[in-house]
């Protein structure tokens, strides 16, 4: 199983360039994203919940996270891991993910743990402006999260820029390379896909153009 990491700030592209590189491939792929490895806090009250740092490092069940991957590695399926942005709870499924050919690891932290790091065969960083990705974020939240206009700039300035500039604008320097602009870069989407098509077994050597994988 070939392991890709996508690190970056939130709003940079992250799960945009997973699902187009998924969309890509010619074999078995599966995105796996960070946001589904909150720690659970449904014992908190929801007043509680909605303060709490989700941008934190530590707010990541990483042991949780590696357990999944290496089950996959062995060739067992785990269960769909989800999250309730809106009442800031894990919203776990019995859905089976089996096994794939390719497994693509997103999110904000996803090269804070050196365990993840070392399987990663190529790691990716979104490297946009912080200003494009605030943008991005108060769109998304607002249509995709119930999020208000409010709370969306409160959680900004509380823990989105300060984590970013204290941490995540920081994982550039484990990054393979990074990806200008967003996840759509084309070039870039073609060059990852060519890189990890190398290192799939012969069948995949060279897809025939437009395939595209599933997960």
């Amino acid at each position: 199983m070939i392991i890709v990491g996508i690190c970056g700030a939130s709003g940079s592209g992250k799960s945009t360039m997973a699902r187009e590189l998924r969309n890509a491939l010619p074999c078995k792929t599966l995105v796996l994203g960070m946001d589904c490895y909150y720690k659970d806090h449904s014992h908190l009250p929801f007043a509680q919940r909605t303060h709490i740092n989700y941008d934190a490092p530590d707010i990541f069940d990483y042991d949780e996270l590696l357990s999944d991957i290496t089950a996959l590695e062995g060739g067992k399926p785990i269960t769909r891991n989800a999250y309730d942005y809106t009442n800031h709870v894990r919203a776990d499924t019995e859905e089976l993910l089996q096994p794939p050919e390719v497994l693509i690891l997103e999110g904000i932290h996803m090269f804070r743990d050196p365990r993840l790091c070392a399987k990663m065969a190529l790691k990716l960083y979104m490297q946009v402006d912080p200003d494009v990705c605030l943008l991005r974020r108060v769109k998304r939240d607002l249509r995709a999260r119930g999020r208000s206009i409010e709370s969306v700039y409160a959680q900004y300035l509380e823990t989105v820029k300060p984590m970013y500039d204290q941490y995540i604008s920081k994982y550039i320097q484990k990054a393979d390379f990074a990806v200008i602009g967003g996840g759509k870069n084309r070039l870039a989407i073609e060059a990852v896909r060519a890189y990890i098509c190398s290192l799939l077994p012969a069948q995949y050597a060279a897809p025939p153009a437009g395939a595209a994988g599933k997960g």
